[in-house]
């Protein structure tokens, strides 16, 4: 396992959710959720500089059967404007099918209602994704998903 606190992200079309791990890449953590639009690229810059990771795991949306559509098409754009921004700090994609629905239904379970569950949602799919992408690589022993080419 490499060491060091990674970033996860999980880009959505009015809000992104952010989360971290600890330095030894165990647990993932929430940390904000940010707002699309202008500066969003800027503020995940900044946590990314607090938090001194070393790596930004990023959710890509593809459908049950693997494919990718439109979604995951603004994904990887946004993935490339990050990786500009964040270089020479690697960006990589993940699978995050069924995350947001993992997501809410865990709220849901937790009793989390309406505005207040929506406000966390984002951030609780960014700490899915990043815990995903730990524990597969803790099993496999190699850095999870694909590497983002500065384009």
């Amino acid at each position: 396992m490499r060491h060091g606190v990674r970033l996860g992200i999980d880009p959505g079309d009015a809000r992104i959710g952010v989360a971290r791990s600890d330095p030894t890449g165990f647990l993932a953590t929430p940390v904000e959720t940010v707002r699309r639009g202008k500066g969003d690229l800027a503020r995940i810059a900044k946590i990314l500089a607090e938090e001194e990771a070393v790596e930004v795991v990023m959710g890509l949306p593809r459908s049950l059967s693997g494919g990718e559509g439109p979604a995951a098409a603004k994904v990887r754009e946004f993935a490339a404007a990050l990786a500009r921004r964040v270089s020479p700090v690697p960006v990589r994609l993940v699978d995050e099918r069924m995350t947001t629905v993992s997501a809410e239904a865990m709220l849901r379970d937790q009793g989390r209602k309406g505005g207040k569950r929506r406000a966390v949602v984002d951030q609780a799919a960014a700490v899915l994704i990043l815990q995903q992408a730990l524990d597969t690589e803790r099993a496999t022993g190699a850095a999870p998903g694909e590497i983002v080419e500065e384009t």
